[in-house]
């Protein structure tokens, strides 16, 4: 099945929640998909309220956001490879001696560092804006997914880790600050490549396998 773009951020919340209950508890998927139902959950219930300069556009930018992961889940469902930065935690979503927290800060090193660059060209591009009109609603996310980010390692990590506990440095060289000013330095940088298609897409392709790298990097099995 192909994931529609244009999703309602409820249609969003439906299709995460179907997938947390299709899948077993220790799937490295569903650890991901949890947090990321957590997050969307979250954007949703500041929609109504004044959190966002542009709500209706932030409710669109969440919407095609997350339909790039939904849209991996398709693609590996169907047989077919997901992006090469999403292949790393579908390959080893069963594999042992991998802990939860490992899945969950893959998932969000994939969607953010090049899932988010993505969606926000293309939101962009749709609404005939410039990234700089979306810059101050894309930060306040920010305080957002920290605040799930710090909940989802007081969550998965496990108790006890001695300072040179091998996990310990695996988990700690990344962290959702530090991946979205990442991702938009690329959205900035992607922007002014718009206009010349082969640079953007040699940008985009050494994009996606560099955050592979990561990912894979942060499944690394210590069990």
């Amino acid at each position: 099945m192909t994931t529609p773009i244009e999703l309602t951020v409820d249609q969003v919340v439906d299709r995460l929640a179907a997938l947390d209950g299709s899948l077993p508890a220790a799937d490295g998927v569903r650890v991901f998909n949890d947090m990321y139902l957590t997050v969307t959950r979250l954007v949703r219930d500041h929609l109504p309220g004044a959190y966002f300069a542009d709500p209706a556009g932030m409710a669109r930018l969440d919407a095609i956001f997350a339909a790039r992961f939904l849209a991996a889940v398709d693609a590996v469902a169907a047989g077919a490879d997901p992006s090469p930065c999403w292949r790393p935690l579908f390959e080893l979503r069963s594999h042992p001696g991998i802990e939860p927290i490992q899945y969950a800060l893959a998932g969000m090193n994939a969607h953010i560092e090049y899932d988010l660059p993505a969606a926000v060209l293309a939101y962009c591009q749709a609404a005939g804006h410039t990234p700089t009109q979306v810059e101050a609603d894309y930060h306040r996310i920010n305080d957002l997914l920290a605040q799930v980010e710090a909940q989802v390692r007081r969550q998965l990590e496990p108790t006890a880790l001695r300072p040179a506990d091998p996990l310990l440095h695996v988990i700690g060289v990344w962290s959702v600050d530090r991946a979205r000013e990442a991702a938009w330095a690329s959205v900035l940088s992607l922007w002014e490549l718009r206009r010349i298609p082969p640079a953007a897409r040699a940008v985009q392709t050494a994009l996606a396998q560099s955050v592979g790298m990561v990912s894979r990097a942060l499944l690394t099995p210590l069990g």
